[in-house]
């Protein structure tokens, strides 16, 4: 009878701390992206996985005379398109608690960066998306939804 109860408490410690690692690495759901100038919340960006690559797009604007703009600065595809909806993420792969070698677009000026993710590792609620040319780079914190 101990060593059941022992194996019980056991598992559930086990099953405790998988979970707690998973959740710390999950980059995966909605985020609210933050302005760097006012620190106002701008647009919630969803953040999935697609044929073992992860990416994200404008789920919703949220200040009302931005919703409907079109992303004239955009090339290609993304020319004239609608900002809310759009992927501006794009390719990232997993390298341990990292997600890397994808791109982030501005959807502001049109520029696309190369990309670098990570999930804080004190606040799981926090996401720092790090967009950068050669070795200049711009890091946002993003807040869970």
């Amino acid at each position: 009878m101990i060593h059941k109860s022992y194996f019980l408490v056991l598992s559930l410690i086990f099953l405790f701390l998988v979970k707690s690692i998973n959740a710390q690495e999950s980059i995966e759901g909605s985020w609210k992206t933050i302005d760097d100038n006012s620190g106002k919340a701008r647009s919630i960006v969803e953040i999935y996985k697609k044929e073992g690559k992860w990416f994200g797009k404008i789920k919703h604007v949220l200040d009302e005379a931005e919703r409907n703009q079109l992303c004239v600065e955009c090339k290609g595809k993304d020319y004239n398109k609608p900002i809310e909806g759009m992927e501006i993420i794009k390719n990232l792969e997993v390298d341990g608690n990292e997600y890397i070698d994808g791109t982030i677009m501005d959807p502001e000026n049109g520029k696309v960066y190369r990309c670098k993710i990570w999930v804080d590792e004190n606040n799981t609620n926090i996401l720092y998306v790090r967009g950068y040319i050669a070795f200049f780079y711009r890091t946002q914190k993003w807040l869970r939804e």
